[in-house]
């Protein structure tokens, strides 16, 4: 009898304690879920928005509505972009205090191919940018498939594309997935931090000194007027003229600068005026080569003495790189029928971008064409200078005057003549600028009387680019309809290099003043399996994660039951 009370008294307390262990796990499951507590565990810290990420989602004054067309059958990889740029968004509407809302669609998802079709179009006249890609079937064949790795951003009825698969063909596969998670904060919250602006910065294109024209540059400024207020204009000895400009772009200009035009540049730069010059120092007039060849001749700025003040020198001699672009040549076979066969053009270098700054991480390699060479010079500490593009390392130089020749790509040249290595083709300047007019005489160079002549900049940056032809699209024309390539891209391969992501992150890093650029810098690692080890280990590995976790189990359940029959054996 006694025993019988021993044992209900055990079940009593048994049961009490389980309900009191139940009752305490929802007492503090309920006391958690209001603590945001977030912890991101990870080494690179994936997982963490920065500040001022989180400074312009804490800023939203209105909704936003981002479309992410990422969904359907899609191979891994691809499905485990889809999964890293939900959970960034998620962290963006959590930030955003759920102003940021975002869907998944399936651009694909028609009933049958002209409803597909439609909206292909619609995506890409938007902006995004489909991609070919092998996708398995449930029989086990392939077939091809579209897709697009981008979104739409929608605010206030506003809507901007946003792609965010970089696709360089110079690097792997899973490389290319890597550099997209990288930057995915960056290309989501630069859109955003846009279109939610109060500001929006103005850019002139400089006119007058035969720069590049309109045509010339339409694909650049159709892409930058997604971030700024592009204008096209003449200085006309005025210098206040370009005060409301947050940056000026002197792309590929033919004639030489007037001491008045220099003075109107040099003073905006010490007022804290950004500027990214696009000039060579050599001319080459290309359309010739369809006559068979042309010259290459020496033509100065009058730049030259500004550029150096600031610590510059632009070399006038055309690089020669052996990694370089292929071009068509139209050659006779069989005597009389002509067929086109691709050759390497010396004279169009494949540029190497710097990987360790946030304008050219992660970007393909720039197309150059006739490009020229930097020096820095100076030893101003005030000003850093910082490579971003430069030449392989099988390059050589010619100085003008010289004859380029279409039969130049016919001929094989000696290995040993490119023998110069990463000549600077575009640098980066930041800091504290002397101005070139200092202790100079300026009053025949302004209208002005009561202009006050600035001997020194506050800190401000400039890009120099010793190639103007990397801002220069290619155009089609069709009777009077001109249309413009996509800047970069080579119009016979359709290959297309990272010109128009350099010009763009150029001009949002000089503009920059909330460290978003800085977000180009992330760095994330790879951490792929060891192939070899797999093979050589696979049993052992697949024993390790098949049969271990049972026979713990197993054993778990042993130890338990023993110390169960031990402890109700005393009672």
């Amino acid at each position: 009898m006694r025993d019988n009370y021993n044992i209900q008294v055990i079940r009593k307390r048994s049961i009490i304690e389980f309900i009191g262990a139940v009752a305490v796990i929802i007492f503090i499951s309920v006391l958690l879920s209001f603590l945001k507590i977030r912890l991101d565990l990870t080494e690179d810290k994936r997982y963490t928005l920065s500040d001022p990420t989180r400074k312009v989602l804490s800023d939203l004054k209105s909704d936003v509505f981002i479309q992410v067309y990422l969904d359907g059958e899609m191979p891994i990889p691809f499905k485990r972009l889809k999964r890293t740029v939900s959970e960034m968004l998620d962290e963006f509407r959590i930030a955003s205090d759920n102003r940021v809302d975002f869907t998944f669609r399936n651009p694909s998802e028609g009933e049958d191919q002209k409803q597909r079709e439609s909206m292909y179009q619609s995506l890409i006249s938007k902006g995004l940018n489909p991609v070919n890609i092998q996708a398995g079937d449930q029989e086990g064949g392939s077939s091809q498939k579209i897709v697009f790795p981008g979104m739409i951003v929608n605010y206030n009825g506003i809507e901007v594309p946003v792609n965010f698969l970089k696709n360089n063909p110079s690097v792997p596969a899973e490389e290319n997935l890597l550099h997209s998670v990288e930057g995915l904060e960056y290309e989501m919250i630069q859109t955003i931090s846009t279109l939610t602006s109060d500001t929006i910065y103005k850019i002139a294109f400089l006119e007058g000194h035969g720069e590049l024209s309109e045509t010339e540059v339409a694909d650049i400024t159709l892409n930058l007027a997604r971030f700024f207020t592009i204008d096209r204009g003449v200085l006309e000895g005025n210098p206040g003229v370009l005060d409301s400009y947050a940056a000026v772009i002197v792309a590929g200009p033919e004639k030489e600068f007037s001491e008045s035009d220099k003075f109107i540049l040099d003073q905006y730069i010490m007022n804290g005026g950004k500027v990214m010059w696009l000039v060579e120092e050599v001319d080459v007039n290309a359309d010739s080569l369809a006559n068979g060849e042309t010259e290459a001749l020496l033509r100065p700025l009058n730049l030259e003495d500004q550029l150096f003040r600031y610590g510059a020198r632009i070399n006038p001699s055309v690089i020669q790189d052996a990694e370089c672009v292929m071009i068509r040549l139209a050659v006779m076979t069989g005597g009389t029928r002509q067929q086109f066969v691709p050759a390497p053009w010396f004279y169009y270098p494949k540029l190497y971008p710097s990987h360790s700054h946030p304008v050219t991480r992660n970007i393909n390699r720039v197309k150059g064409e006739y490009a020229n060479f930097i020096d820095t010079v100076g030893l101003d500490g005030r000003i850093r200078k910082t490579i971003l593009l430069s030449s392989s390392g099988f390059a050589r130089t010619l100085s003008p005057p010289f004859l380029i020749s279409l039969k130049d790509a016919e001929t094989i040249p000696d290995e040993r003549e490119f023998s110069r290595s990463k000549l600077p083709v575009a640098v980066l300047l930041e800091g504290v600028f002397p101005s070139a007019f200092r202790n100079r005489m300026t009053d025949d160079l302004t209208r002005d009387r009561n202009f006050r002549t600035r001997s020194e900049s506050i800190s401000t940056k400039m890009i120099i680019i010793a190639d103007g032809n990397i801002i220069r699209n290619e155009v089609r024309q069709i009777g009077s309809n001109i249309t413009p390539y996509p800047l970069g891209q080579d119009i016979y391969t359709g290959e297309l290099y990272g010109n128009r992501d350099f010009i763009i992150n150029c001009m949002n890093y000089l503009v920059d003043d909330d460290g978003i650029m800085e977000l180009r810098s992330r760095e994330l690692r790879l951490r792929m399996l060891d192939r070899s080890k797999i093979r050589k280990e696979r049993i052992k590995w697949q024993l390790i994660n098949v049969v271990l976790p049972p026979v713990l189990v197993i054993i778990a359940g042993f130890i338990f039951s023993y110390f169960r029959r031990r402890r109700f054996t005393k009672a």
